[in-house]
């Protein structure tokens, strides 16, 4: 029935069905599932990941993207969209979660970021997907890249990659990257943000492959460090962490027919932290691995149904307390693509089950769609409904975890238009606005109990409501030598405690900004490159108050000189917080003032 009445409301809609767009042949395309349904729409961003020296510049820049950072290299960096909590967000790389039940929430820092080309932002899946840069050869069977940077706070940044062509239908990628840094830098009243330091070594390799109709990607990684996690400015600390994280996993795509492709990954990881404190030492060691695959089917050229199912098995073992989860997703979906009118609708399962524990259980329906209204003008939206289930911690964490919690319960919407246009041969122009309503019931905050006020546990007895504009204009340009591009963007939040009884009642959620404003620019003219950027947050609040409103502003100069064949030299120099604003987006954790970094690139 629900397929019969989009079938219909399509073919009303629709002029006539579209043709398939051609794809250009690439025998080493990588394989990117940023998502389990197979066929999903959405409502996107893309960020092309170039010149970058941290991955919180680039997030920055993300309409109703929060991150919370502890300041530094060294510090934790998470990051949640349109105020659904870190937790919500769901981060992939290369088409495969990456997971995290201790807390729900991954250090980005642990990311391979020198190796990325770009990264997905979905909202509809409240999730941020990056993708591993594909090999590119010229004449030769043989590519890579060698870089050194250095800058404020004893800074150094050393990195390597080659790649190799081993036949005309398989690539090898070998790369290793290292973060050296003091990490004491200056803050208010002369003081110092010390025991701030990290060392980190990261190395990965990627096998890009294809075959008949299909293609695939393995990829496997290893990350390490020991840093200094100096605690808040009010509590500070001496304590030190080792990390450690390594993981297997490939992605495969193929189709059997045209009526049938199918999708595969695994993932076989583990994760391991040690933390060497006053208050007793303490490790956290998570296994897990993964099968996911999506079945679709084109029944007709417009017209596409997807089978997914997925199996997750996640085990923690800590000297406070061991638990393990088996996670099983299931999901129907169903797409029309027509020449007016993009429709996708989903509907997913999810089950959690604890060792020992009751299990949970959730249904998720989505529907999302893009209509053309004009040429160049469509109309876009999606309503979807989430789950998020406790974590570890929360659940079993011994003298604080609750097992009685329910899964955080949200629906998600969102309805907005999209422009761009080529106004002539030298200018391009676009715009996005969207309108989004969130409402989140079951909120896990934390309570002091009844027996004593001094203790503090989780409970379900939150509600947040977050209603919000995304604004986007932007335009490139392109006249002889000259390349620009010039891109604007504001987002208003409006992320407000709902919960009945709640002292914070009516308030703004901790560290949600009201107000995000971010302008950049990009000019390149014969390999010389210039890139300010401007971020400005107001409006946000802690448990305490109101926090000070804040900007920053980044310039980045470049310039790349080719030499012989294939060799080409890069030198870039990056001004951070060149207004030297100080700021937190934590509280207690100050973020560094005006700092410099630069670096030379060889390509061959």
């Amino acid at each position: 029935m629900l397929f019969s009445i989009l079938i219909s409301a399509g073919l009303l809609l629709a002029d006539r069905p579209a043709e398939p767009a051609e794809q250009p042949s690439d025998t080493l395309h990588a394989v990117t599932v940023t998502a389990d349904k197979g066929v999903v729409i959405s409502r996107t961003d893309t960020l092309h990941i170039t010149n970058t020296f941290d991955i919180t510049g680039e997030l920055h820049q993300v309409p109703g993207l929060q991150l919370g950072d502890y300041g530094g290299f060294a510090g934790l960096k998470t990051v949640s969209l349109r105020g659904m909590g870190s937790p919500h967000t769901a981060v992939y790389v290369d088409g495969v979660r990456v997971g995290n039940v201790q807390s729900g929430q991954g250090d980005m820092g642990m990311l391979d970021i020198e190796n990325f080309s770009s990264a997905v932002v979905d909202y509809a899946q409240n999730s941020i997907s990056f993708n591993t840069a594909r090999p590119t050869f010229g004449q030769n069977r043989v590519a890579g890249k060698a870089t050194f940077k250095a800058g404020s706070f004893g800074t150094y940044l050393p990195a390597a990659r080659i790649d190799l062509k081993l036949s005309e239908r398989l690539a090898l990628s070998v790369n290793a990257a290292g973060v050296i840094s003091k990490g004491d830098f200056p803050i208010a009243d002369g003081a110092t943000r010390a025991n701030n330091d990290i060392r980190q070594v990261r190395g990965g390799v990627n096998l890009f492959g294809s075959m008949k109709d299909g293609d695939y990607h393995v990829k496997a990684f290893y990350n390490a460090a020991e840093r200094g996690t100096p605690g808040s400015i009010s509590w500070p600390s001496e304590d030190r962490q080792k990390d450690m994280n390594a993981y297997l996993q490939g992605v495969m795509k193929k189709s059997f027919s045209p009526l049938y492709t199918l999708r595969l990954s695994a993932k076989a990881g583990y994760d391991d932290i040690y933390y060497t404190s006053s208050w007793g030492d303490s490790q956290y060691g998570q296994t897990e691995l993964q099968l996911n695959s999506s079945h679709v089917f084109s029944i007709k050229r417009w017209w596409k149904v997807s089978l997914a199912a997925d199996i997750q098995w996640d085990k923690l073992a800590s000297t406070n307390y061991s638990a393990s989860r088996t996670t099983a997703i299931s999901a129907v979906s169903t797409s029309f693509n027509l020449s007016r009118l993009s429709l996708n609708a989903a509907a997913e399962y999810s089950g959690y089950f604890d060792k020992g524990e009751d299990s949970r259980h959730a249904i998720s329906p989505s529907v999302d769609f893009r209509v053309r209204a004009i040429d160049g003008l469509d109309i876009v939206g999606f309503a979807r409904k989430a789950y998020r289930v406790p974590m570890f911690n929360e659940l079993y964490y011994v003298g604080y975890g609750n097992p009685d919690l329910k899964p955080e319960d949200a629906w998600l919407t969102d309805l907005g238009v999209d422009f761009h246009r080529q106004v002539s041969r030298t200018w391009n122009l676009k715009a996005k606005v969207d309108g989004f309503y969130n409402i989140l019931s079951n909120k896990i905050t934390s309570a002091p109990t009844a027996e004593d006020p001094n203790i503090w546990l989780p409970y379900n007895i939150g509600k947040v409501r977050a209603i919000g504009l995304d604004l986007v204009t932007g335009a490139d340009f392109t006249y002889g030598d000259w390349k620009g591009e010039m891109d604007l963007r504001y987002s208003y939040q409006s992320a407000v405690d709902r919960t009945p009884d709640s002292y914070s009642y009516g308030q703004q959620i901790p560290y949600i900004a009201k107000h995000t404003v971010t302008a950049s620019v990009k000019a390149s003219w014969k390999g010389y490159e210039l890139n300010p950027r401007w971020v400005l947050k107001s409006g946000r609040n802690d448990a305490t108050g109101n926090l000070a409103d804040w900007n920053t502003l980044d310039v980045t100069i470049s310039k790349t000189f080719r030499l012989r064949g294939p060799l080409s030299l890069g030198i870039n120099i990056a001004a951070k917080n060149l207004l030297d604003c100080r700021y937190e987006l934590v509280s207690g954790y100050p973020m560094p003032g005006r700092s410099f970094i630069g670096g030379v690139e060889m390509k061959f």
